[in-house]
């Protein structure tokens, strides 16, 4: 019987402790809380900016949404997803870096593609779309 003692306590050990690299902390209310305000912060800003017409221009206003946007997805993967460069031996990090490259990709080689489609295309005058069937 004295041969499976050891055996029950790695087992124990290896069940309820760290050693599998899960280092990532799991929110106590205080971090719910702060993310939540942070949230409720970052949405009230760009609401403010569009419904009381802050700035002029509309491509401002869009650039200060799209950055609050941005700063909002950081404050979820950390508050709420308790993301950082140590969870999962730091995979969750390394994923989240090469789903950002894949998509920065995919969206330039889409814009790419398309601003070249537009600036090749033979143009259309209001006579010739007429004539179309």
């Amino acid at each position: 019987m004295s041969s499976h003692a050891p055996v029950h306590e790695d087992a124990h050990e290896a069940h309820h402790g760290h050693s599998h690299g899960h280092e990532a902390g799991h929110g106590s209310l205080k971090s719910y809380m702060t993310g939540f305000v942070l949230s409720i912060i970052l949405t009230a800003i760009p609401f403010w900016l569009v419904m009381g017409g802050v700035f002029e221009s509309r491509a401002i206003t869009a650039v200060f949404v799209i950055a609050l946007g941005a700063v909002q997805m950081v404050v979820h993967m950390i508050y709420f997803l308790h993301m950082n460069t140590k969870s999962e031996g730091g995979w969750t990090m390394m994923a989240l870096i090469f789903t950002i490259v894949i998509v920065a990709i995919a969206l330039s080689g889409s814009f790419w593609v398309m601003h070249h489609l537009n600036t090749n295309m033979m143009p259309m005058s209001p006579e010739m779309m007429k004539n179309m069937p």
